[in-house]
């Protein structure tokens, strides 16, 4: 047979491709040597599911449509919402395939499977399927656009057997457009199915939303991106850190596609055949490294300023951001908070393990008070950040904010070391806003010590609570919260101490406490370790007190009146003024009785402060 021009056709070759030109070119110029290379197809798009059962993190929307599809009670429109990255789009493209699908022979029906062999299923996946229009609602919103649409239902599929409309970011769609949509929206043909996706789920009309079955798509944990990013880099062939695959995760916010497109980013500054070390993600992405934020975290609790400028100055030297570091130190602060109130949070295979392990050390050590503080100077040192001209250096004025307030005491023991003083006509002692030092009114006049005074030689300590008291004062967080949680006493005789630890107690705790009370008070002190039982720690008797004052408010007649007649109303908790630091009654001086502890108001006597009473519930 000739050719279209009567010409010979070309000499077949084999698999249909035509022979190589080995002329010059249509204009006489010279061919290239080769064919480029196709075009790289970037992680988000190579990897973008498939089947319901690629997507990840949303478990409850594919139960549901597996269902609906088993029994055939499919809607007629589908309202998908989530942030960015989660699947939306991805979805609605799967339930078009699978209202369309006929299977590999041709014959099948409407699947939660979708073969992709099919021409129906081959030709959506290309995005060239006659009878599937996918439309972005943010560059076509207008009343127009919809009447297309509202023209195009009426017309039979050409070639599948539903016609799909997905619109993208739907609540971009102007008010007319929306009102425009209802009718049809309502009471489309039975070959019609409309998939809706939108971040802003709260922007759509409720009109539209009462027509739609809606999906809430959640964030994915940073564990499943973690673990569906490590599959995708053993497919690639590419080496990479558990830590760099959890700093991407963190990173993507719940986004499957922003974390595969930095896990791309991640992959191409990395030598072929080397491993993505974690080093190079948090360059990569500006981070601080966790362990920084860690140790920030800790120096400005602690009060040490120095400590938390260079640690500062060397996360800015390698590329993090000063208003990113104190979003990290926000985020750390937030967590440290959840395993302080929820302790069960600690055994949670959900968190890495630096959360597991250094931030349960900060909850034990930290209260709800100072980590209260450090979110709100953070959060609104974050915004400070934003609008200074420099933003490390209003990263550091945030920073050295958080020193010196790190450990002020809650607005209650205020009022009560000031009341104190008042009576008393001395000295206010203990921290002070100066990050240390004592406040102190000699001659009416008040004067700031940069460092914690020594106890004067030869005044004694009269409890192991007094010692407990004079370590925090002096600073000692981390030796404080052991003398608190892991020590018991066994017997107490100054200048000599006999402790049994507990096993999680540091081996140095002794010699560090005879350190700070020998240089504390000038004189020597001896710390013995005991195989004694010795008496509960500190912390377990304050709980033990606590209990005690919660059953005496209980069953006080005002109190049992007042929950009677508010149903619901419950203890929150007990305040007495006349405890110290560690909820136990306060040590009377030497030569008088201890306090019998604390008494409510005689049911049948007007309180002259009332709100101490509604303190207790």
């Amino acid at each position: 047979m000739s050719g279209l021009f009567g010409d010979e056709p070309p000499p077949e070759t084999g698999g249909g491709e035509l022979p190589a030109p080995d002329g010059p070119g249509l204009f006489g110029d010279a061919l290239p040597a080769a064919l480029p290379a196709p075009a790289y197809r970037v992680l988000a798009r190579k990897y973008r599911p498939i089947q319901f059962a690629d997507l990840i993190g949303q478990e409850a929307m594919v139960r549901t449509l597996r269902n609906a599809f088993a029994i055939g009670r499919v809607a007629h429109a589908f309202m998908l919402t989530g942030v960015r990255g989660v699947g939306k789009t991805t979805t609605a493209r799967i339930i078009a395939r699978a209202l369309n699908c006929t299977g590999a022979d041709g014959q099948g029906g409407p699947t939660v499977t979708p073969c992709g062999v099919c021409d129906n299923c081959r030709g959506i996946l290309a995005d060239r399927h006659p009878d599937v229009t996918e439309m972005d609602a943010a560059s076509n919103n207008g009343v127009d656009d919809v009447r297309e649409i509202i023209e195009a239902v009426r017309f039979r599929p050409m070639q599948g057997r539903t016609r799909v409309f997905i619109l993208d970011e739907v609540h971009m769609l102007s008010k007319p457009a929306f009102n425009a949509l209802l009718k049809t929206l309502e009471e489309p043909p039975g070959h019609v199915k409309f998939i809706f996706a939108t971040t802003e789920i709260r922007k759509v009309p409720v009109t539209v939303l009462s027509r739609c079955q809606r999906f809430d798509l959640r964030r994915i944990s940073v564990a499943e991106l973690s673990a569906h990013y490590g599959r995708i880099a053993e497919l690639e062939g590419v080496g990479i850190e558990p830590e760099a695959l959890a700093l991407i995760a963190r990173a993507a916010d719940g986004s499957a596609r922003d974390g595969l497109s930095l896990l791309d980013q991640a992959i191409a500054q990395t030598q072929p055949g080397e491993r993505v070390t974690s080093t190079a993600v948090v360059e990569m992405l500006g981070l601080a490294d966790r362990g920084q934020v860690f140790d920030l975290l800790e120096a400005v609790m602690a009060g040490r300023t120095e400590q938390a400028l260079a640690i500062t100055d060397n996360a800015h030297s390698r590329g993090a951001d000063a208003g990113e570091l104190l979003t990290d130190l926000l985020e750390l602060v937030h967590t440290v908070t959840r395993l302080r109130s929820v302790p069960a949070l600690r055994d949670s295979q959900d968190l890495p393990e630096a959360e597991r392990v250094r931030g349960s050390a900060l909850a034990e050590r930290l209260g709800l008070a100072a980590l209260g503080r450090a979110w709100q100077i953070l959060l609104k040192g974050i915004g400070e950040v934003e609008q200074a001209p420099d933003r490390k250096a209003a990263a550091e004025m945030v920073l050295i904010r958080l020193c010196h307030l790190s450990d002020l005491p809650p607005p209650a023991e205020l009022v009560r070391r000031l009341t104190e003083m008042q009576q008393s006509g001395g000295a206010m002692s203990g921290p002070g806003p100066s990050g240390g030092g004592t406040r102190a009114v000699a001659n009416g006049a008040p004067r700031m010590q940069a460092q914690p005074e020594p106890v004067p030689q030869g005044q004694v300590l009269a409890s192991f609570r007094d010692v407990a008291m004079l370590v925090a004062e002096r600073r000692e967080a981390t030796l404080h919260a052991h003398l608190v949680h892991s020590v018991h006493v066994v017997r107490f005789a100054p200048p000599v101490i006999e402790l049994r630890q507990e096993p999680d107690a540091p081996r140095d705790l002794a010699s560090r406490l005879g350190a700070v009370l020998s240089e504390a008070t000038g004189v020597r002190w001896t710390i013995a370790l005991s195989s004694l039982p010795g008496e509960p720690t500190l912390a377990d008797q304050s709980d033990a007190a606590d209990g005690v004052r919660r059953q005496e408010a209980q069953n006080h007649p005002l109190v049992r009146a007042i929950l009677d007649a508010f149903p619901g109303a419950r203890i929150e908790a007990v305040h007495d003024s006349s405890t110290d630091n560690y909820g136990l009654p306060a040590q009377a001086p030497l030569g008088e009785d201890e306090p019998d502890g604390f008494d409510l108001v005689p049911p049948d006597e007007t309180p002259d402060e009332p709100a101490d009473l509604w303190e207790t519930l």
